[in-house]
């Protein structure tokens, strides 16, 4: 049995989910199962929602979300009722690692929920436990909490940038 790994995408720029993906098809083109869960996106737009689903069935990808805007620009009361959608997803992530139902689970923006005090890093923590020794994780947000770092295999660090144009 392929032993997995739990790997890491973080950093404030830009292509982290992008990597991410781009991860989930070469895991695809080995012939492995992936589910990605994105949090903290917003509801998924219809042309991009009809892109991903192009990638069914090696590649399904999940969002739980409602809103139309990204969570940290909702009201208070938006951020409440979309707390609930959005634990929705990290318990259909829980039952995704107990089950074992695919080869990758890749969490997409999952770091930004303990940020946001949607979860508790001892949520998390338990959730990185209860993983098969033959899944792999991948993990991506803007900010790692150091406690979760003996559980991870590899980092990968993105940094911000500002695109130019030369003449």
């Amino acid at each position: 049995m392929k032993k997995g790994t739990i790997e890491v995408i973080c950093g404030h720029g830009r292509g982290k989910t992008a990597l991410a993906i781009g991860k989930g098809l070469e895991a695809v083109a080995e012939q492995q199962t992936v589910i990605m869960i994105q949090f903290l996106k917003g509801c998924e737009r219809g042309e991009e929602k009809k892109i991903m689903e192009s990638l069914e069935p090696g590649f399904k990808i999940f969002r739980f979300e409602k809103a139309d805007a990204f969570f940290e620009e909702l009201t208070e009361e938006e951020k409440a009722e979309e707390r609930s959608n959005i634990l929705n997803g990290f318990h259909f992530a829980k039952k995704v690692v107990a089950t074992g139902e695919c080869d990758l689970l890749i969490l997409d923006e999952v770091l930004g929920l303990v940020n946001q005090n949607i979860i508790s890093i001892e949520e998390f923590e338990n959730l990185l436990k209860a993983r098969d020794d033959g899944m792999s994780l991948l993990l991506t947000g803007m900010e790692f909490p150091r406690r979760l770092a003996p559980y991870v295999n590899e980092f990968f660090t993105i940094q911000a940038y500002e695109p130019s144009c030369s003449g």
